[in-house]
């Protein structure tokens, strides 16, 4: 068997999701990305051609999972299949935000798993394992049966936040869900914790009935912290609560923009002083907004390709990474 350390070469694939993210873990890694030829047919199907050889190498796939989610996720299938075929040596798929994460549990009669139908579906695909960030629920890491390597960009988000000192600064974690991660953004900006609680319409996910502080605000700057904003209902609302009992600036953090239909405007409207995100998806000019600040996934997502490739310890150098972004070395 051939050594995970010794493959010909390390090559970076880039999907049309985000090419400009392959592009910026590609320069971070001094190499350029493979060309490929990604293109459609008259009646919609998708081609594929890898345009030099690949054979034996170490692959890595780049295809973030945003909308057009199905789209997406079989072009990444179809080009799985193509370097297999071309006899790659191992496959890895970067897929820094995976789609169908929320639905990893059955909450009502007769609903699917679509979590793990995913993990399964890449596994048949020929994924030899998966690269990805931020998971909306850590337990789909148990999902998959080949390889999960799990970044979080939440030390990006603290590390950018120490370097402003901001004073009398609470973080408020949007709902009881996030209270992990929110927790460990306190502890890394040495702040209080404030909870938000929150209930959901049981006819329409997305949307927010009642919500309830458990905590005090009043003449406190805020941090609010998630792993996603999909149409931008909890945030706003979030806001609107937090400023009503009394806080001062309101800064959100999330490592997933995807900003679903007029998500975008809702933000622009509400009285937010910065929205940090990650490039984990591709932001179309029409969606940037002035108070947005981005910080790049790529020289994490690098390192940790560098990492795999070579066979070398990951806890390392999450630990590394971790302190570097938080003594404001990156």
């Amino acid at each position: 068997m051939r050594p995970i350390n010794q493959y010909a070469a390390l090559k970076i694939v880039a999907g049309t999701s985000h090419p400009a993210l392959a592009k910026g873990i590609a320069q971070q890694l001094g190499i350029p990305v493979t060309p490929m030829d990604v293109s459609k047919f008259s009646d919609g199907e998708t081609y594929v051609r890898i345009d030099e050889s690949i054979r034996a190498c170490d692959v890595f796939v780049v295809q973030t999972l945003c909308n057009p989610a199905n789209d997406y996720l079989m072009e990444l299938f179809i080009i799985v299949d193509a370097l297999r075929r071309a006899s790659a040596g191992r496959i890895t798929a970067v897929v820094p935000y995976f789609a169908y994460a929320r639905q990893d549990r059955k909450t009502n009669d007769r609903e699917p798993i679509t979590a793990k139908l995913v993990a399964n579906l890449m596994t048949t695909a020929g994924i030899n394992r998966v690269l990805t960030a931020d998971l909306h629920a850590d337990q789909v890491q148990g999902f998959f049966d080949i390889p999960l390597d799990h970044i979080k960009a939440l030390p990006l988000i603290a590390g950018y936040l120490k370097k402003k000192k901001i004073k009398d600064l609470v973080v408020v974690s949007p709902d009881f869900g996030s209270i992990k991660r929110s927790h460990e953004l306190a502890t890394a900006l040495d702040t209080a914790l404030v909870v938000i609680s929150k209930r959901r319409s049981r006819k329409e996910h997305d949307t927010i009935e009642d919500m309830t502080i458990l905590g005090e605000v009043k003449g406190k700057n805020i941090v609010i912290v998630d792993d996603m904003i999909s149409t931008g209902g909890t945030i706003v609302r979030a806001v609107e609560v937090l400023k009503k009992n009394g806080a001062k600036d309101c800064y959100v953090g999330c490592t997933h923009p995807l900003l679903i239909g007029h998500a975008a405007e809702k933000l622009a409207q509400a009285d937010i002083k910065e929205l940090i995100v990650t490039d984990s998806v591709p932001l179309p000019h029409q969606k940037f907004l002035k108070q947005m600040v981005v910080l790049s996934l790529a020289p994490w997502l690098a390192k940790t390709i560098e990492c795999i490739h070579q066979g070398t310890q990951m806890g390392m150098l999450f630990d590394q990474l971790k302190s570097d972004y938080l003594e404001g070395k990156r």
